[in-house]
């Protein structure tokens, strides 16, 4: 499996990436079409599609912070689902050496129990700092999220580190209030 990194919305894979992107998560959880855009050129930010040849397998989203990658967001082809990508993907990212950080919702329904497990299996901890995202778009309140970590649990301060991170860099243009342009 391959990562390869989008830097330009005028990419002609950025479409199908998107799509995906728009697909597998909430509005309330993901940026405009402009305001991923105009992340692309961020140092620290990696669009990456993930690819097998010439097959486009899924999307990871993620910051190169000092200390730690936060993957922002993930996710494989619905077609894929069960067949072992995003496990590959986590594996593949795990193996370079520096620790993961994600978020994801907390274990209440069956299906985010079971997201929780398949990042358990992919060797990452719940960790039990209590933990609010920012919105990404007008008219919505931060969610609650559940912290996961690799290759072990964060202690305070890399947590702490992680929260002044995900503020101040990662969410800097989701500053209430937000302004919208919608394309």
């Amino acid at each position: 499996m391959e990562r390869i990194r989008l830097t330009d919305l005028a990419d002609p894979r950025f479409g199908e990436a998107f799509a995906l992107y728009e697909i597998s998560f909430p509005v309330y959880e993901r940026r405009t079409r402009a305001a991923q855009a105009a992340r692309l050129s961020h140092p620290e930010y990696h669009f990456d599609l993930l690819v097998e040849g010439e097959q486009f397998l899924g999307i990871l989203l993620f910051w190169e912070a000092e200390g730690f990658r936060y993957v922002e967001h993930f996710a494989t082809c619905p077609q894929l689902r069960g067949q072992g990508v995003g496990a590959r993907a986590l594996a593949q990212l795990n193996s370079e050496g520096i620790p993961v950080v994600l978020e994801i919702d907390p274990p209440q329904d069956e299906v985010s129990i079971r997201r929780q497990h398949f990042y358990e299996r992919c060797g990452f901890s719940a960790n039990p700092y209590r933990h609010v995202h920012p919105p990404y778009r007008a008219g919505y309140q931060g969610h609650p999220l559940v912290v996961m970590t690799s290759p072990a649990p964060a202690s305070r301060e890399e947590y702490d580190r992680f929260s002044a991170y995900l503020g101040g860099t990662v969410m800097e243009d989701c500053k209430i209030p937000l302004t919208e342009t919608e394309e």
